[in-house]
């Protein structure tokens, strides 16, 4: 277990990320005494984090958590007009105007959100108290969310008179429908973790303490399959869930051009002729042991 290199982006205060075995990077959001509210810092150096992880070999999986009782309790309302001395100096004044807004929510918000959602390599939130408007969905971008029983998820922001402006929408649409997502946030509803797990917005709940250890696990598992193909399918399955039969079709065709004549399926078809476990990742694992 190593800490993340510092030259994949200066993390500001309120975040910290460490590289695990496997190339499994968690990513906490550590401002525990205003339950993780994200501010204008975090989110850009976030932004800068998983595009560097995106690039980068050495990391498989990533997993969200947050420090404390939250996971992210949305956005710190009072940080957006201060400078993080750790981190480069804030850009531009964002909210002070109409045009301000868009441009504030365009890069900010909206991107993190796109980065993470973006990212072709696997994700996991572990969720382990209060996701709201910038938590929640910053946890439906990713891949699993893995809820404590302590979790509570919702949007809320017509509680004051403000909209789910980053993504949220959209992402309770395609998690919930059209039907449950109305009454969600135009109710301003906040569900526990068994609700939660219920509606489909967690794909598995555990006690507190076994949260860590289960996202750990679920992220272990999944570096250790064939990555080529598994980041491959993933983003077929998000494209066919915006696209056609037709053109889903296309899409893992062009994929699978690849992906068959890849190492790992080759070593693939060996080992089920040969009756033994498959070797995948040979590519990663050279790549490894030259950077060691």
């Amino acid at each position: 277990m190593s800490q993340f290199p510092a030259s994949y982006g200066r993390v500001c205060a309120g975040l910290k990320s460490q590289l695990h075995d496997r190339g499994v990077l968690v990513i906490t959001f550590d401002a525990p005494e205003r339950m993780n509210a994200l501010d204008q810092a975090m989110k850009r150096d976030l932004i800068e984090l998983v595009t560097q992880a995106q690039m980068d070999d050495a990391v498989r999986v990533l997993v969200f958590t947050g420090e404390g009782r939250a996971f992210c309790a949305g956005d710190h309302m009072g940080g957006y007009q201060k400078a993080d001395p750790v981190s480069v100096p804030r850009i531009g004044a964002g909210h002070a105007t109409g045009i301000g807004t868009v441009d504030a929510l365009r890069v900010y918000s909206q991107a993190l959100n796109l980065a993470v959602r973006n990212l072709d390599k696997l994700t996991i939130a572990a969720i382990n108290g209060p996701a709201i408007q910038t938590g929640l969905s910053l946890a439906l971008c990713c891949d699993f969310r893995i809820g404590s029983t302590a979790a509570k998820l919702g949007s809320a922001t017509l509680r004051f008179a403000l909209l789910p402006d980053e993504g949220g929408h959209y992402l309770l649409v395609q998690h919930l429908g059209l039907a449950r997502a109305l009454d969600f946030v135009l109710r301003k509803r906040i569900a526990t973790a068994q609700e939660a797990l219920d509606l489909g917005l967690l794909t598995e709940l555990v006690e507190p303490d076994a949260l860590v250890p289960a996202a750990m696990a679920l992220a272990a598992e999944l570096a250790e399959g064939p990555q080529v193909a598994m980041r491959m399918l993933k983003r077929s399955l998000y494209n066919a869930a915006e696209s056609s039969f037709a053109q889903a079709l296309d899409d893992i065709a062009v994929r699978t051009a690849v992906t068959d004549h890849h190492p790992d399926a080759r070593d693939g078809g060996a080992s089920f002729r040969e009756k033994r476990a498959p070797k995948f990742n040979a590519w990663l694992d050279k790549a490894e042991g030259e950077k060691s």
